[in-house]
This record gives C-alpha cells, sequence and structure tokens, in this order.
C-alpha cells in the first residue's frame, strides 16, 4: 500500500514537472531563454525625463537615445536565438475592440467645470472620438493616459481646455509587473502610483500571447518584478522597499511560486539603488552568483545586513512552513554551493549587478565596467555580451530590469 502510494506521489510529481517543461516556463535564471516580453520606450517617456525624481528616474536622459539603445539590446538578444515579444508589436495584433476599451480607460474628458455640456453628451462625445481612432493612436492614448480638463468659454467652439498626461513611462522595465515562476505568471501590484496601471498592459499582452496568469496580486500586497529571483528547486524573493510580505504570502498561499523552497531576503536598508533583490544579488549559474561589495562584507547590525527567512514544504504538499529565520544571506548562498562574485561600488553605481543570465554562464550586461570585474567573469568562464545602456540605465535600471522571460529551456542539471 505505501508503496503503491509512493508510486502514485512520484508520477504526479513527475507529470507536473513534465507539464511545466512543456509550457516552458523557466525554472531556473540561468536557463536557456527563448522568449522574452520587453517594451521600447517611446514618447510616453518624456514627462518622465522633464521631473526624473518624481518619474522615478535617476538623471534626465534622451528619450530618442534610449529607444535606440534598446532597439540594440534586443537585436543583441535576437542574435542569440531568442524571441523578443515586444508591447507595442502585441498591441498593434489586439482586437480592436480590445484596445478601445483600453483607451476608453485611459482617455478622460474632465467636465467639471463645464456648463451647459451633460455628462452623457460629453461620453458620447468621448467614444465617438475612440471609435475613429487609428491602432497608432489608440496604443497613444492607452501608454499617454491624457485628460483633458474642459472649460465653458465665450470662443467659436464654446471650449477651452488643458491637456495633461499620465504616462506609462516606466512601462520599459517588463521585470517588474509581473514574476514569472515554473508554475507560471503572476501579476503583480506595484508599489508606486506612477506605475499602477502598467500591470494592465503587461496582463493585455499576455492574454494576446495565449497565456493566463496563475495569480493576481491584491489588496495590501505590494510585488515588483525585480524582487525575484529563480534557482532551481528555490525561489528566491525581496522583501523590503518595494515587495512585502503579504504578498510573498499570497503566491505561497496559492502555491504559486513552483518551488518546495522560499527564501525570502529581508532588505532593511531601502535605498533606491538598490529598490529590488536584483539591483544587489543576481545569479550566473548553478553554483555562481553575484552580491555587491557592501552587502558581501555587511556585519550584522549593519544597514546593509541581509537575511533569509526560509518557507519549505514536503514534496507533494500545498502548505509552507517558516522553518528557518534571520539565516546571513551570504551564509545561506555558500551553504547552498554558491561561489560569490562581489561587485564593488564603482561598478554597482553603472549597474554592473543588473545583468541578464541567457543561458548557464553567459550573461547580457551593462558594458564600460571595470577591467578587474571583466578579469572576474573571464576568470569563472563567464561569456559576457557587454551592452551599450548608457541611456538607459539613468532610468534606474539595466539589462535585466528591462527584461521578463516568458519561456526558456530548461538547464540540464537543476540544483539550487
Amino acid at each position: 500500500m505505501k508503496r503503491t502510494f509512493l508510486f502514485l506521489l512520484i508520477l504526479a510529481v513527475s507529470l507536473v514537472a513534465a507539464a511545466q517543461d512543456k509550457a516552458g516556463f523557466p525554472h531556473s535564471e540561468w536557463d536557456y531563454a527563448k522568449e522574452i516580453l520587453m517594451h521600447t520606450p517611446g514618447e510616453e517617456l518624456f514627462d518622465g525625463v522633464i521631473h526624473p525624481y518624481a518619474g522615478l528616474f535617476e538623471y534626465y536622459f534622451d528619450v530618442d537615445k534610449a529607444a535606440e539603445e534598446h532597439r540594440g539590446y534586443i537585436k543583441a538578444l535576437e542574435k542569440n536565438g531568442i524571441k523578443v515579444h515586444t508591447v507595442r508589436e502585441l498591441l498593434m495584433q489586439a482586437p480592436i475592440e480590445k484596445l478601445r476599451a483600453c483607451a476608453l480607460s485611459a482617455l478622460i474628458y474632465d467636465t467639471a467645470n463645464m456648463s451647459g455640456t451633460t455628462a452623457d453628451e460629453s461620453e458620447m462625445y468621448r467614444m465617438g472620438v475612440i471609435n475613429e481612432m487609428s491602432r497608432a493612436d489608440l496604443i497613444r492614448c492607452i501608454l499617454l493616459r491624457p485628460t483633458v480638463k474642459l472649460y465653458s468659454s465665450g470662443n467659436n467652439t464654446g471650449f477651452e481646455a488643458v491637456y495633461t498626461h499620465s504616462p506609462l513611462m516606466n512601462l520599459y522595465f517588463t521585470r517588474d509587473q509581473s514574476i514569472t515562476t515554473p508554475r507560471g505568471h503572476i501579476i503583480s501590484k506595484m508599489n508606486s502610483m506612477q506605475r499602477a496601471t502598467e500591470t494592465e498592459i503587461v496582463s493585455l499582452c499576455y492574454e494576446l500571447l495565449g497565456v493566463e496568469p496563475i495569480l493576481t496580486i491584491v489588496g495590501d500586497g505590494r510585488l515588483e518584478g525585480g524582487d525575484y529571483l529563480r534557482g532551481s528547486t528555490v525561489s528566491y524573493i525581496g522583501c523590503g522597499m518595494r515587495t512585502n510580505i503579504e504578498a510573498i504570502g499570497q503566491i505561497m498561499r496559492a502555491d504559486a511560486f513552483g518551488h518546495d523552497t522560499v527564501a525570502v531576503v529581508n532588505d532593511r536598508k531601502w535605498w533606491q539603488m538598490q529598490m529590488h533583490l536584483d539591483t544587489y544579488f543576481n545569479i550566473i549559474d548553478k553554483d555562481l552568483c553575484t552580491l555587491v561589495e557592501s552587502r558581501y562584507l555587511a556585519k550584522e547590525g549593519d544597514p546593509e545586513w541581509i537575511t533569509v527567512d526560509l518557507y519549505t514544504r514536503r514534496c507533494g504538499e500545498r502548505e509552507y512552513t517558516l522553518t528557518q529565520k534571520e539565516i546571513p544571506f551570504v551564509k545561506f548562498l555558500k551553504q547552498r554551493g554558491f561561489t560569490i562574485i562581489p561587485i564593488k561600488l564603482e561598478d554597482e553605481l553603472h549597474y554592473a549587478n543588473n545583468f541578464l543570465t541567457v543561458a548557464p554562464r553567459h550573461i547580457m550586461a551593462v558594458g564600460n565596467q571595470s577591467e578587474e570585474l571583466q578579469k572576474a567573469f573571464a576568470e569563472h568562464g563567464v561569456k559576457v555580451e557587454w551592452i551599450p545602456l548608457e541611456t538607459l540605465i539613468k532610468g534606474y535600471g539595466a539589462a535585466h530590469c528591462m527584461t521578463q522571460v516568458i519561456k526558456a529551456k530548461p538547464a540540464t542539471v537543476r540544483r539550487r
């Protein structure tokens, strides 16, 4: 009887794993990337760069140069046989009624200061304009999110107007609006008001790709994709500035991580330069990772000190249990067999840690890093494609932040 039960349990687990492999969801950061979701920034970026801090950016940067760099990054990925889906291309293929519905939610006519115009009249006019829009203008409307504040006037039209935008200027960081686990896609709930609507656009993109997300974070939960990294048997998820324990709990309760071990990485520093887990920690292969030097050398009590709370469950069970608490992060990584490459401050400030792993020991990283770091990568057998992203990184993100790996081919060995 026990043998029969054990056989059935193993069979069930194998079938689940096979289904996941067939779906193509990545199991680890070092899997062979096959399909990636990205968004080449356009005119929606301009409102963000004219006041960078309000736009959640670090500095002003040239919108056209940013778009050119992004297209160059896409070409580099495509040369590696990776299919890149862009938000704009997907929206251009969407059913026209889907685009119109999105545009209707984005375009606002504010008639509070109007006299003689009813709400019904204004709404009919707004819908009439939307129905006349081309696909390109519908997408502009979706990305720019315009508000037309109307005033009564004695001129020939009877109207005067002030135009404002609430553009999706951070949408090009497609890492953040969702996470992709071995189980499937999870839609985030963004920490910043400016970014809240981005998840609606990414949800539509998944729909257009024929994929249904398995979970959407709700309520007081906060989740941003830069806080999630995949080990083949462990989910690493940052808990701090942009992601909270409520969202992490929702994922565990929904059995959406797809791993039996969840390592919650506790960050207490809350510094914009290290807003997400992937800004200070990243994974290159089953036994190789990076960690910024300030975190690597930190002592208990330092602001940079990070610990891990470990949630585990037995194979075949659904519920997770907190089994270890406040494990020093560096100790935890070494226990799991990782060699750690420290990233010095000079390179960290140039977003060296925010690379994208596209295959075991093969990464796409921001160019112009120090000779010392280049040598360290070479000594560990890492193939690095240095990508010119000097303009884009001024938005507080780099190669990893700009990509969402949605399909991958599993690496042969699954550990860590």
